[in-house]
């Protein structure tokens, strides 16, 4: 089976039924248990790989979550490209709960998560200037405007450490830098799977504002993030249907091969 599945979904906050008919299979890694078991089903096609990543019942909050197993255990089914949907605060007035951000780049502001796989003895640096692969966010893009989408091509996630969500000063400052959206979970995911050679796209779902934006904006709770969620789930349920229906059989982006010239050795 493992020859045969190339592509992986994480799933975010709520997104726990992504496939039906599927087969359990429990993946052991260097790094521990995966959150869940890995289910796999036919998408559009094509084997696919899920992996709710706080856990079936979101027991995992967003700085406990094992993102090396659950990378591992997509690699070790043969997974070649990864999608990697979440939930996101809005930054800027522009980007409206509701909308979809097809993200281009990355801020890490999170602490003490184990985020590479290279701890030696080999140093291994991997290029990260475009955190998410061409391919598949065009892919999103494409596919976000045929359902007409209220989407956004482009734009920063900044990833804080959590579980406890932004002060409105912390707020202020990252809406200033000009970021669009917040979250939890985007690192070190997206670099992990760039270091094992995978794709990674990601589509952010934006559930609120976060306090530091103009206005009276009221707190953020996670009850209204289920909300919105719950509330655009068909629509980022079909968004993913159409992107792994329409990826490339040949990958040509630059992830295939990150480690190349990546390893100081002597």
């Amino acid at each position: 089976m493992s020859d045969s599945v190339r592509v992986g979904v994480f799933g975010g906050s709520g997104f726990y039924s992504f496939i039906d008919d599927v087969e359990e299979i429990k993946v052991e890694t260097p790094y521990g248990d995966p959150s869940a078991p890995v289910s796999v089903g036919s998408v559009e096609g094509r084997r696919v790989a899920f992996i709710p990543r706080h856990g079936v019942k979101h027991e995992l909050p967003p700085h406990v979550v094992p993102y090396r197993a659950n990378v591992w255990a997509m690699k070790e089914l043969g997974v070649e490209r990864v999608l990697g949907p979440s939930a996101v605060g809005s930054l800027q007035p522009h980007v409206k709960p509701g909308d979809f951000v097809v993200c281009d780049q990355l801020v890490d502001r999170t602490s003490g998560r184990a985020s590479t796989f290279y701890d030696g003895p080999v140093t291994t640096h991997v290029s990260f200037a475009d955190p998410y692969c061409a391919v598949v966010r065009r892919g999103f893009v494409e596919a976000g405007r045929e359902q007409g989408l209220s989407l956004h091509d482009g734009g920063a996630v900044l990833v804080v450490q959590g579980p406890r969500f932004s002060t409105r000063a912390e707020s202020r400052f990252f809406s200033a830098q000009g970021w669009e959206v917040i979250n939890m979970t985007q690192h070190p995911e997206a670099i992990l799977a760039r270091e094992l050679e995978m794709c990674y796209g990601n589509v952010s779902l934006v559930t609120d504002y976060d306090v530091g934006v103009e206005g009276e904006i009221a707190p953020v709770t996670h009850e209204e993030v289920v909300r919105v969620f719950d509330e655009n789930i068909a629509k980022l349920r079909d968004l993913l249907f159409a992107v792994i229906g329409r990826l490339p059989e040949e990958r040509t982006c630059e992830c295939a091969t990150a480690l190349t010239g990546a390893r100081f050795e002597v």
